[in-house]
């Protein structure tokens, strides 16, 4: 019996979110789009069976379901399965096997949370089917097609990378595709002034980006101006990053935040403005969102003397500060 165990950070970008969905940064001539991996993990566990039965396990869905064969198991028509099926139509494994599946992300997080599981179910399948993957790249190529079939909206790529290879990711955008270049995190001030906090609402990163993908589209010059904005604060932001300048990320994340509200108010909510202004007014520099906003998750780029006096107000406000930090490359 074979057990395969594969678990996958998630992100927080750190800019040039929203600029990796095809063919946006084509519209401005290539864009660029930093984020790193945090130890908040998704995790697929895939034990083999000796016949052609199939359970899968959902702990987050609180979900289980077997099946006798694989037809019997793409023949549910149960909405919750989408997932699993639609990574059980792409490998169409020969063999039994027991899937269990869980995620540390909450739900509408803004971290990346479903294209990391995606990953580690790519991963495990991989090695369950003895068909492995040329590169991160043909990785991510697939994961990402999977992903848009099952939300039917446009989907970026920029979450599968930190989940494919932890650390730092840098990644270009050109007509010739995605460049990666992933740089540590251990012996940089990242983790000391990374604050992660969840203001307790969901958010819908298809809803946020179709409107952009269609005012795009539509040439509308403030949404193109915007998306230009972005382009130009990631790249400051990897030139930063990469000088080791790592003071000048609170202005970045300043700029970010004007840049990608003015790109759409809905990337920013009433729970975001909230949790701004609380951080801003216990001594946090800045506040980043996270994906596409509109609640989720938020950076708060805090200094270590401030952390503890950001942290309670954070609570005492309602807001959860979540035990995470960044995780060099995997």
């Amino acid at each position: 019996m074979q057990k395969i165990v594969v678990k996958s950070p998630t992100r927080v970008d750190l800019a040039g979110g929203t600029l990796d969905l095809w063919p946006l940064y084509l519209f401005i001539n290539g864009a660029s789009t930093v984020n790193v991996a945090i130890d908040i993990y998704t995790v697929a566990e895939l034990t083999s069976h000796d016949d052609s039965t199939i359970v899968l396990e959902s702990a987050d869905l609180k979900l289980r379901k077997a099946y006798s064969n694989l037809q019997e198991a793409l023949a549910d028509t149960d909405p919750q399965m989408i997932l699993l099926q639609t990574q059980l139509r792409y490998w169409m494994p020969k063999q039994g096997f027991t899937l269990k599946t869980s995620s540390q992300s909450p739900v509408g997080g803004g971290l990346g949370g479903s294209s990391s599981l995606t990953i580690s179910l790519m991963k495990a399948f991989a090695q369950f089917c003895g068909k492995p993957f040329k590169d991160v790249h043909n990785m991510v190529h697939v994961a990402h097609n999977i992903e848009a079939e099952i939300l039917n909206t446009p989907t970026g790529t920029q979450d599968y990378y930190p989940a494919a290879s932890g650390g730092i990711n840098v990644l270009h955008y050109s007509y010739d595709g995605i460049e990666q270049k992933v740089l540590p995190v251990s012996h940089t001030p990242l983790a000391e002034k990374f604050m992660l906090v969840y203001t307790g609402k969901a958010h819908h990163s298809g809803l946020n980006n179709f409107e952009v993908m269609k005012d795009s589209v539509a040439k509308d010059p403030r949404t193109l101006q915007a998306l230009r904005d972005l382009k130009g604060i990631a790249i400051e932001t990897e030139h930063a990053i990469r000088a080791g300048n790592w003071k000048d990320l609170g202005g970045l994340f300043k700029r970010e935040f004007e840049a990608r509200v003015r790109l759409a108010p809905e990337f920013s909510s009433p729970e975001i403005y909230k949790l701004a202004e609380v951080s801003l007014q216990n001594g946090a520099e800045a506040v980043k969102i996270c994906g596409a906003g509109g609640g989720g998750c938020v950076l708060v780029w805090c200094p270590p003397d401030k952390r503890e006096g950001v942290a309670n107000a954070c609570q005492k406000a309602g807001f959860q500060v979540m035990d995470a930090k960044p995780v060099d490359p995997l």
